[in-house]
């Protein structure tokens, strides 16, 4: 069933990204990795994603930012916030505006994991109503 979800991951920093990477294909997720919000946004992935793993901190778009955006843009793919730098007023925010979590660096793979698993399910039962 994984190897049906697109998992795009979104980091400014080149070492997360390619662990990041390693760790979800390693798990039968098909992932796309992107330095930054706008390539993310500029990508022919941006219909296929499954579920968005963003960086909160990022140059010129922060990941809550590019929430807000895709949902103002009527897109509703699950978010996973990672950051290195947890702060609990933009954990909040990320929270209410439908993220479905916030994992601070470094995190242990098993917990992206099931956060991931969380996500595709939900996903899965609204793409079906």
């Amino acid at each position: 069933m994984s190897t049906l979800s697109i998992i795009s991951v979104i980091d400014d920093d080149a070492s997360v990204r390619a662990a990041t990477n390693n760790l979800l294909r390693s798990h039968g997720y098909t992932v796309h990795t992107f330095a930054s919000a706008e390539e993310f946004l500029q990508s022919a992935h941006l219909n296929d994603t499954s579920c968005v793993v963003a960086d909160v901190q990022m140059p010129v778009m922060s990941g809550p930012d590019l929430l807000t955006l895709m949902q103002a843009q009527g897109y509703r793919v699950p978010f996973i916030f990672i950051t290195a730098f947890p702060d609990e007023s933009v954990r909040d925010r990320a929270l209410k505006a439908g993220a479905i979590a916030f994992l601070a660096k470094p995190f242990a793979a098993p917990t992206l994991i099931k956060c991931l698993d969380t996500a595709l399910q939900r996903h899965r039962g609204e793409a079906g109503q």
